[in-house]
């Protein structure tokens, strides 16, 4: 079965140890590499992110004990290469016990100091972009007033502009990839403040 049309490309964690496992910094990288770069064997992989290829190979394992990837065809038998199975995951918080409230909490504020690291390779690469580019990536941040179901139509919409995108061009098919295009990275940081007054609603 060709893996773009398999029905686990978007994944749905609720699995505490799930959660944890791939709440690593250095499977997220490898997550991340395979997803761009398409299988990678551990060798290469290592080579891309300065590990050793022991380490690569321990985490690739690791990743996929849980389903995150998974071994891909390789030119001959003994080439092992490693693609990701799934190319987009999501925690519905309605399905969380707290063991696996506690466990998003620890990958969401991995994500979150990834994405800072991501902003600072971005500032300084920034000055030598072209407008278009330079432009449109950054920080924005707005604060409005929302009543709970506008909150929630608002972030529906924002999921759903992407989610085309998505669809239509998997991460790790190079393919389906338009001329010109270049990886972009949302990392959405979405907050609401207390109830005024200490009232509800």
């Amino acid at each position: 079965m060709s893996l773009e049309n398999d029905g686990r490309r978007v994944r749905f964690l609720d699995d505490p140890l799930a959660i944890r496992a791939m709440a690593h910094p250095i499977r997220l990288e490898l997550q991340a590499l395979l997803g761009q770069e398409g299988p990678l064997t551990a060798t290469e992989a290592a080579r891309r992110l300065g590990i050793s290829q022991a380490l690569a190979s321990h985490h690739l394992r690791q990743l996929a004990k849980y389903d995150f990837v998974e071994p891909a065809p390789g030119k001959d038998n003994r080439e092992r290469p490693w693609r990701v199975i799934s190319t987009s995951q999501s925690w519905p918080r309605t399905e969380l016990t707290p063991e696996g409230e506690a466990a998003v909490g620890v990958l969401e504020q991995l994500l979150a100091e990834r994405a800072l690291d991501r902003l600072d390779r971005w500032q300084r690469q920034r000055p030598g972009e072209e407008a278009v580019w330079r432009d449109n990536a950054g920080i924005d941040n707005t604060g409005i007033y929302l009543t709970a179901e506008e909150f929630a139509e608002v972030v529906g919409q924002m999921r759903e502009l992407l989610q085309r995108y998505v669809d239509e061009r998997p991460i790790d098919d190079k393919a389906a990839r338009p001329p010109g295009s270049r990886h972009v990275q949302f990392t959405q940081i979405v907050t609401v403040s207390p109830p005024e007054g200490g009232e509800e609603g």
